[in-house]
This record gives C-alpha cells, sequence and structure tokens, in this order.
C-alpha cells in the first residue's frame, strides 16, 4: 500500500467521523482491521490491501490528529472559502481538506505541495471540477497566509 492510499482510507474515517458516535480508537480498530478490508475490498480497490503496522499508524495519526483538531481545521476552511459558508462545503471536500492541512500543520515530514497535490487528486474521484477548484483555491491561501515563507 502506497502512502496515497493510506492517505485516502483516512480521508474515509475523518469523513466517518461526521456520522459516528463511536469512540475514535473503537473506530479505527474496527475499521483497520483485516476483517473489514475483505469485506470492504468489493467496493473499493483501495481496500484490497490491509495496511501493514507503520501505514496503520500513519493513518490513525491523521484520523485522531483530525478529530482532536477539527474545531482549527474547519476555521481555516471557513476562513478562506471565500463567499461559501461552511455548511456548502461537500462533506466529502471539507474531509479532504482537513487531512491535508492537519499534514501541513503537525507533520512537517511531507511536504505542503506533496500535502496539496495528493489531497486534490484524492478530490478528483470525489467532487466536481469546480469543487476541486474551490478546494486548491482554499488550500493554497491557507499555506501562504497561515504559513509565511
Amino acid at each position: 500500500m502506497v502512502r496515497n492510499t493510506a492517505r485516502e482510507i483516512a480521508i474515509h474515517l475523518s469523513y466517518e467521523l461526521s456520522f459516528t458516535d463511536k469512540p475514535i480508537d473503537e473506530l479505527l480498530d474496527q475499521r483497520l482491521s483485516s476483517e473489514s478490508f475483505a469485506s470492504l475490498a468489493g467496493e473499493d480497490p483501495i481496500y484490497a490491501e490491509t495496511p501493514n503496522a507503520k501505514q496503520a499508524e500513519y493513518i490513525r495519526r491523521l484520523v485522531k490528529g483530525v478529530s482532536v483538531h477539527a474545531a482549527e481545521l474547519d476555521g481555516y476552511i471557513a476562513k478562506y472559502a471565500k463567499g461559501w459558508s461552511f455548511a456548502r462545503i461537500p462533506l466529502v471536500a471539507s474531509a479532504i481538506m482537513r487531512v491535508a492541512m492537519y499534514e501541513i500543520l503537525y507533520m512537517p515530514d511531507i511536504p505542503n505541495g506533496a500535502a496539496i497535490n495528493e489531497a486534490l487528486e484524492i478530490a478528483k474521484k470525489y467532487e466536481t471540477p469546480e469543487t476541486v477548484k474551490f478546494m486548491n483555491g482554499i488550500l493554497g491561501s491557507f499555506v501562504r497566509q497561515e504559513l509565511p515563507e
């Protein structure tokens, strides 16, 4: 499993956080099990391979970080979503941007450009071209304004 696949799984789980009242560790333990991957493999090829320990740790770190920092990340999305109310942003787009922003802010080993590019590539699978462009604008403004060189 490549890192981009692990990132996409983290986005799926971050999205799922919006719809569950399960404790995050319970959700992660359940969803990162080989049984869960086996049951989802027919629906989505990203679940064809169960993550190894290092990949599972990366996914856990992202999902837990997004959960802990959700209010902060949503604040940044709302701040740079010019002309859009936060409620109007698709939930999948929000999950993708939360993961990218978390990587940018809290995972210095991941270059900002890589976090944004990977987020936009994943977004192309789930969102309209207009929404992807909108997300690119938000993420670009976020990096330029919040992390000046």
